[in-house]
C-alpha cells in the first residue's frame, strides 16, 4: 500500500504536467477553473507528511486527491456543473418545502401534543417527526398513534406526503435533469458550432457556380 502514496502523486503530476505542456498559451490553462482545482490537488498530494507536525491533516487533506477523479470523469463533472448551475432554483424548492414543513409542524404541534410530547412537544421536534414522515421511516406508526385519537388524522399525513415526497422532491429531481440536458445541448452546440450544415454546403456551392458563370 506504501507504494501507492508514491505513485497516485507522480501519476497526477505527471498527468497534469503533460497538460499544462500542451497547451499553446499557458496562461489560458488557469483560466479553466478544473486545471486550478487539479493543480491545487495535485500540490497538497506532494505535501510531506513523514517527521511533520501537520502530518495527521495533511494525510487529511490527501483524501481530497480521491476528487481528481470528478475532472478526469466527464461523467462526474458534467453532473457536478449541472448541480452548481441548479442550486439556485433547488434552493427557491427547498425553501417552499421548508415552509410546508414548518406549517404542518404548527399544525401537527397544536393537534397531536398531548398525544405524545416526545414527537410533538414543540415546532422543531414536529418537523423532525414530519421528516421521518416525509422519508417513510415508521411513518405508520406516528399516524395510527394519532388515529386513536383523531380517526381522520390520516388526511394529515397523506397531505404532507403528497405536497413534500412526490411532488416538491420530484420538483427537484426534475429541475436536476432539466439543467443536465441543457447543459448537454449546450456542451453539443459548442462542439459542432464550427460544423457544416447541408444548407451551408449548398449554399457556397451556389456560390462557386455562379463564380464560374461569371468568369466564363
Amino acid at each position: 500500500v506504501d507504494w501507492l502514496d508514491y505513485a497516485i502523486p507522480l501519476f497526477f503530476v505527471v498527468e497534469i504536467s503533460v497538460r499544462f505542456l500542451a497547451e499553446p498559451n499557458k496562461r489560458d490553462f488557469f483560466k479553466s477553473g478544473w486545471n486550478v482545482f487539479d493543480t491545487i490537488i495535485v500540490a497538497v498530494s506532494l505535501i510531506p507528511v513523514n517527521d511533520s507536525e501537520l502530518a495527521y491533516v495533511a494525510r487529511l487533506i490527501r483524501i481530497f486527491r480521491v476528487l481528481r477523479m470528478v475532472s478526469v470523469i466527464p461523467e462526474l463533472r458534467h453532473l457536478l456543473n449541472s448541480l452548481l448551475k441548479a442550486l439556485p432554483q433547488l434552493g427557491y424548492v427547498a425553501l417552499m418545502m421548508f415552509i410546508i414543513v414548518y406549517i404542518f409542524a404548527a399544525i401537527g404541534t397544536t393537534l397531536f401534543e398531548e398525544i405524545n410530547e416526545f414527537l410533538w412537544g414543540d415546532i422543531a421536534v414536529s418537523m423532525l417527526t414530519l421528516f421521518r414522515v416525509m422519508t417513510f421511516e415508521d411513518w405508520t406508526d406516528v399516524m395510527y398513534e394519532t388515529m386513536a385519537v383523531y380517526p381522520l388524522s390520516w388526511i394529515y399525513y397523506l397531505v404532507f406526503i403528497f405536497l413534500n415526497t412526490f411532488a416538491f422532491l420530484n420538483m427537484l429531481i426534475g429541475i436536476v435533469v432539466n439543467v443536465m440536458e441543457q447543459e448537454r445541448a449546450e456542451e453539443h452546440e459548442e462542439a459542432h458550432k464550427n460544423d457544416m450544415t447541408i444548407e451551408d454546403l449548398s449554399a457556397q456551392l451556389e456560390e462557386l457556380k455562379a463564380l464560374i458563370k461569371t468568369r466564363s
